[in-house]
C-alpha cells in the first residue's frame, strides 16, 4: 500500500527537478529510438518495447542487459537524474515478445473458461517471465467489452459481458501486481463499442450506456489498486478519448479517485490535431500524464516545453503528471530496487518452465467450446485411425495469433516453443496421420476412421484484424470524429468464413464426401459466420486462439478431459454478417457449450440449441 509519509519524499524530489527533467519523466520512448545516453540526458521516464521489438538475439539475458543499461544511465552515473526508468511491454497472453516464453490463450478463450483463479495463475506466470527479463511494467489487462466481432481486437477482450471483463480483469491486474509487475488497464474507454467494430473508431452512446457497459469493468481493478491505465484511440460521441478532459480528469481522477499514471497509447495524441503542439496541449490539459511517443519523443519534449513557457499548459498540470509518475515509482519500490542484473531470477532462460507450460495446456483445453457433436463423434478414441488436415493443423504461429514474437504474429513452428494441434494429437493417438498437403486430398475411408480438420483465421493484430467492407467506411467514420484517423489494411471484407477462407470449406467437404466423419476445429480470434462449415462437419469446436500448447486441444478432442468452455459472446447466424452481437439472431447464444457426451452444459443453452 502507498505510504502517505512518502508524499514528503515525492514533494522534495519534485521541487528539485527542472522543467526539462519533469517533461522527460512524462516521456516514454521506444527502445529502438532511444539509447541509455538519451535516458540520462533527457531524464526519460519510461521505455517501451513494442510488439516484436526485442534486443540482441531475444534471450532473457539480452533483455536484462538492455534494461540494466537503461537503469544505470538513469541512476548510477554521477550526472544522471537519479530517477529510475520504467520499462514496459505488451505481454497480453504471456510475455510474447520474448522468444521461448510461455504463450497462453488469448483473452477471448479465457472468457470462455470464465475462471478468475485461472486468470490469476496466468498473470502470475506471465509476471515471473517478465521479471526474468528485467522488466517492471505490463500493458495489460484489456478490459474491452466487444460489441461487434468485426473488430480486429475482439480476441483481446473477455467477451461482451461487462461483469466478466471486470471480474477477470481485476483478477489479472491484482495477481500481476502482487507478483511484482505493474498492471496497465486498457483502453479507457469504450474501445469495444465502436461503429462497425472499426478499430480506433467512434463509439456513439449515451453516458448511461457507456458507464454501464464500458466504464463498469474498470471499477473493481481500480479499487484493487491498479497503478496505471492507458487511454483509448477511439472517440466517444465525436471527441477523442486522448483529449477528453471529462473522461480522464473529471471522471477517472476526480470522481473515481485514480492516483496513478494515465498513459497515452502508441502515438495516440497525434490524431487530436494536425498541429503537433496543439495535439500535445489538448492531451496534457485533458489529463494524460505519460506519453507513448516512440519515435517523436525529442519533438514531444521540445514542443511541450514551449507550450508551458507560452502559458498554454500550466506548471500545476505538469507537476500533477510528474507527481503521479513518481508516486507509482515509489509505490512500486523502484527507487529501492537493485539494478535489473542483480534482481532475483534475472536472465533465467529456462523458458517455458514445465509448470507454466502445464498451465498453458490446462487453459487451452478448458477454453474449448463444443458447438456440435452428431452421433457422438467426440470424444475420439486413441486407437482410431485419425486423419489430421487443414491449414492450421500443424502451425503453432497460427494457433497463437497476434502479439506473439512479432506484432502481427507468426507463421509456422520455428519461432515459438510448444506443440501444434497435430503434434498434440499424434502424441496421444499413435495411429493418427497428417494429410500430406493439409488439404485432405489423401483422405481414404479404407485407411481413416475419422478426420480432424483445423481451419480458420491466420494471425493479425489491432486494425489489421478488422473486417471492413471497404475503405470508404473511413470517410463516414471520419465525419463522426473531431480529429484524425489512422486507417490500416483490414483482414478482409466478410465475417463469413467461406468467403474469406474458401479453402477451409473445400477441405471439410472433400473429406466428408468420402464418407469420413469430420471434426472441425476453428482457430479464430472471434466468432465467425460458419453455418456451412458446421453443416459439413459431424462435430464442430470453437478453439479460439489457444496458444502454444496444442496438446491441450488434443486432450479435449480425445476425451482425456471433458469440454467445459462456454461461448463468451453470441455466435452469429448465417444472416448476421454485420458483426453485431445479439442472442436473438445468433446460431448459438452466449453461454452455450456442449459436452462430448452430448449433454448441454446448462439448461438455457439446452433450450436454445438447434438440433441439426
Amino acid at each position: 500500500m502507498w505510504d502517505r509519509d512518502q508524499e514528503g519524499v515525492l514533494a522534495a524530489r519534485l521541487k528539485s527537478m527542472t522543467l526539462r527533467q519533469k517533461i522527460g519523466q512524462m516521456t516514454m520512448a521506444e527502445r529502438l529510438f532511444a539509447s541509455p545516453e538519451d535516458v540520462k540526458q533527457f531524464a526519460l521516464g519510461a521505455i517501451l518495447c513494442g510488439g516484436g521489438s526485442h534486443p540482441g538475439s531475444n534471450s532473457a539475458a539480452d533483455w536484462v542487459a538492455m534494461n540494466d543499461a537503461f537503469w544505470q544511465a538513469a541512476v548510477d552515473d554521477t550526472d544522471s537524474p537519479g530517477i529510475p526508468v520504467l520499462v514496459g511491454v505488451d505481454a497480453v497472453h504471456g510475455h510474447g515478445n520474448l522468444r521461448g516464453a510461455t504463450v497462453f490463450p488469448h483473452n477471448i478463450g479465457l472468457g470462455a473458461v470464465d475462471d478468475a483463479g485461472l486468470v490469476a495463475e496466468i498473470a502470475r506466470a506471465t509476471a515471473k517471465e517478465i521479471l526474468a527479463s528485467g522488466l517492471e511494467w505490463n500493458f495489460a489487462p484489456a478490459l474491452s467489452v466487444v460489441q461487434n466481432c468485426r473488430w480486429g481486437r475482439t480476441y483481446e477482450s473477455f467477451g461482451n459481458d461487462p461483469g466478466r471483463a471486470g471480474r477477470l480483469g481485476a483478477a489479472y491486474a491484482k495477481a500481476l501486481q502482487e507478483e511484482g509487475v505493474i498492471a496497465c488497464l486498457k483502453h479507457w474507454v469504450g474501445d469495444g463499442g465502436t461503429w462497425q467494430g472499426m478499430d480506433q473508431g467512434e463509439t456513439t452512446l449515451p453516458w448511461e450506456e457507456l458507464e454501464a457497459t464500458h466504464v463498469a469493468p474498470y471499477l473493481a481493478p481500480l479499487a484493487d489498486g491498479a497503478m496505471t491505465l492507458m487511454a483509448s484511440f477511439n472517440s466517444w460521441n465525436g471527441d477523442k478519448c486522448h483529449g477528453h478532459r471529462f473522461l480522464i480528469t473529471e471522471l477517472l481522477k476526480e470522481k473515481l479517485g485514480f492516483e496513478g499514471i494515465v498513459l497515452s497509447d502508441w502515438d495516440g495524441i497525434d490524431y487530436l490535431d494536425k498541429d503537433y503542439g496543439a495535439a500535445i496541449r489538448k492531451s496534457v490539459n485533458a489529463g494524460l500524464d505519460m506519453f507513448m511517443v516512440p519515435e517523436r519523443w525529442r519533438e514531444f519534449i521540445e514542443k511541450l516545453e514551449a507550450q508551458v513557457r507560452e502559458g498554454h499548459v500550466s506548471m500545476t498540470r505538469i507537476d500533477d503528471a510528474v507527481s503521479r509518475i513518481l508516486r507509482v515509482k515509489l509505490r512500486y519500490g523502484l527507487f529501492d530496487a537493485p539494478r535489473p542484473a542483480l534482481r532475483p531470477g534475472a536472465g533465467e532462460s529456462n523458458f517455458p518452465t514445465a509448470p507454466h507450460r502445464d498451465l498453458a495446456r490446462r487453459a487451452a483445453r478448458q477454453s474449448q467450446v463444443l458447438l456440435k457433436n452428431e452421433r457422438q463423434t467426440l470424444p475420439l478414441k486413441r486407437s482410431q485411425r485419425i486423419l489430421v488436415a487443414g491449414k492450421n493443423a500443424d502451425n503453432i504461429g497460427h494457433q497463437c495469433g497476434g502479439w506473439t514474437v512479432s506484432w502481427q504474429g507468426e507463421n509456422g513452428n520455428d519461432t515459438i516453443i510448444g506443440e501444434s494441434i497435430w503434434q498434440g494429437i499424434k502424441a496421444l493417438a499413435p495411429s493418427a496421420v497428417l494429410s500430406e498437403n493439409l488439404d485432405g486430398a489423401d483422405a481414404d475411408p479404407n485407411h481413416h476412421d475419422v478426420a480432424v480438420v483445423v481451419i480458420g483465421e491466420t494471425p493479425y493484430a489491432e486494425g489489421h484484424g478488422d473486417i471492413r467492407q471497404g475503405d470508404h467506411l473511413f470517410v463516414e467514420a471520419g465525419s463522426m470524429i473531431n480529429g484524425l484517423m489512422n486507417p490500416l489494411e483490414a483482414y478482409g471484407q466478410s465475417l463469413v468464413l467461406a468467403e474469406r477462407h474458401p479453402e477451409d470449406l473445400a477441405c471439410l467437404e472433400r473429406i466428408a464426401a468420402r464418407g469420413i466423419p469430420v471434426v472441425a476445429v476453428l482457430i479464430s480470434g472471434r466468432p465467425l459466420v460458419t453455418s456451412r462449415e458446421i453443416a459439413a462437419s459431424a462435430a464442430f469446436v470453437a478453439s479460439w486462439l489457444p496458444g502454444a500448447e496444442g496438446r491441450g486441444v488434443a486432450e479435449t478432442l480425445l476425451g482425456i478431459h471433458e469440454f467445459s468452455g462456454r461461448l463468451p459472446l453470441p455466435w452469429p447466424g448465417p444472416e448476421q454478417t454485420d458483426g453485431v452481437l445479439a442472442d436473438s439472431a445468433a446460431e448459438f447464444p452466449a453461454g452455450f457449450g456442449l459436452q462430448s457426451n452430448a449433454k448441454v452444459v446448462d439448461r438455457a443453452a439446452q433450450v436454445a440449441y438447434k438440433m441439426a
